[in-house]
């Protein structure tokens, strides 16, 4: 008898804790990021597509080339695991490499409209639009990352399921930062003497 008393004791216990909820919400949190990945790789399987087209325009800025490339080389090199997500200097390696290549496509089609030829050629045209969708997913998906690492970063801060947190080590997640914060937080210089 005082064994089933300690069992259905313990089960309420555990169900009050929030163990449950924490399972749930590092699932969501796992597979928001594991969207978020999948659009950053359909994103670097674009590039090589438009770095082979944009090769064709003989004048085309090298430079503009080989950053592009580099940068996907770096985005792509970052070995992603499930334990990112735990580790705030992995995760912000990953968001910086991927940051840089996104830097440098958005170089890439500045660039591109100085050339008429590259801005008239229907597979351009279409890796372009392609790699907007995909610039659109990235954003989405990031959003959706987002509110489920909120959703668990609160739980996880909040008495008494902070608790059990410490208890079975779930730790606050990194999340998405701006890149540059101090850069955008200064508002431009506008200068309408210049003629």
């Amino acid at each position: 008898m005082a064994r089933w008393f300690l069992i259905v004791l313990s089960a309420l216990v555990l169900a009050g804790c929030g163990y449950n909820e924490f399972q749930s919400l590092d699932e969501q949190t796992k597979s928001a990021w594991s969207e978020v990945l999948n659009q950053y790789q359909r994103r670097a399987d674009i590039v090589p597509n438009i770095v082979a087209t944009v090769k064709g325009e003989a004048a085309f800025e090298q430079e503009t080339l080989i950053k592009v490339v580099e940068a996907r080389a770096k985005a792509t090199s970052i070995q992603v695991t499930p334990e990112t997500l735990n580790n705030p200097e992995a995760f912000n390696k990953f968001q910086a490499a991927q940051g840089e290549l996104g830097s440098a496509l958005s170089r890439l089609m500045v660039v591109s409209e100085k050339y008429p030829t590259l801005k008239a050629n229907q597979g351009f045209r279409d890796l372009r639009v392609q790699l907007e969708g995909t610039e659109n997913r990235i954003t989405v998906a990031r959003e959706r990352y987002i509110k489920a690492v909120q959703e668990y970063n609160v739980k996880a801060r909040s008495f008494p399921s902070n608790l059990t947190a410490k208890v079975f080590g779930y730790q606050v997640k990194p999340n998405f930062a701006v890149q540059n914060e101090a850069a955008i937080s200064t508002p431009p210089v506008v200068d309408f003497s210049k003629k």
